[in-house]
């Protein structure tokens, strides 16, 4: 695992981990994962299970805290639309010092409507996978302006849900793809409830759908 401080265009500075896989098998492919929300108390250190499993599955991975996280500079947005330069500012820095054929968005929760309106800042950006995407109404009264950008983005899109997710009901999530742009796959975890999905003990779960998808693009 590799440390480094990656520097957002207004000057924030963004603390990144690399997980560099030791039987490289995809070295063109570059997961970027966007963790929850901030304001709640979300950090890198909550996908770390997730982006170790991809590492050991030959796959970079990257982690990083957003703006007001961990150890980067400055201070979380309500709305995470400051955020999307945080994503953006480390996917070119991947770009840039990797050179991968493409980058694969995977947001957590808040991170995923972040990662969403982040997709299409960047040609290399080739893929999304959301892992709860707070679509519900409550929640979309702080998300729902990122709705728009993912949603009539034509990259292939994969989200993943509980049917007990506390945030989105199955009907909601089905009500917001029918007519979404390009190649929407979802993904749904019988009886599993928003936090419980994003708790350890499924990370190798996410990790094998994850690259289930993009096994195929």
């Amino acid at each position: 695992m590799e440390t480094v401080m990656v520097e957002a265009g207004d000057g924030i500075k963004l603390h990144t981990r690399l997980y560099n896989p030791s039987d490289p098998k995809n070295t063109d492919l570059v997961f970027v994962l966007v963790h929850p929300y901030t304001v709640l108390g979300g950090f890198q250190g909550l996908l770390r299970g997730i982006a170790t499993g991809l590492a050991e599955n030959g796959y970079k991975s990257v982690t990083f805290d957003m703006r007001g996280a961990g150890r980067s500079t400055g201070r979380a947005s309500l709305t995470g639309f400051a955020e999307i330069g945080d994503v953006v500012a480390v996917c070119k820095w991947i770009e840039e010092t990797h050179k991968p054929e493409g980058i694969v968005l995977v947001g957590s929760s808040a991170g995923a409507p972040i990662a969403g309106s982040s997709i299409d800042r960047l040609e290399k950006i080739i893929g999304y996978v959301s892992l709860g995407y707070p679509f519900g109404m409550i929640s979309s009264i702080l998300f729902g302006r990122h709705h728009k950008a993912i949603l009539q983005c034509p990259k292939p899109k994969l989200f993943v849900m509980g049917t007990n997710d506390g945030f989105t009901s199955v009907k909601q999530l089905q009500n917001k793809l029918k007519n979404a742009a390009g190649r929407v796959e979802t993904h749904l975890i019988d009886g599993i409830g928003h936090f419980q999905m994003e708790g350890p003990a499924y990370d190798s779960y996410m990790v094998d759908v994850i690259i289930q998808f993009v096994s195929s693009l």
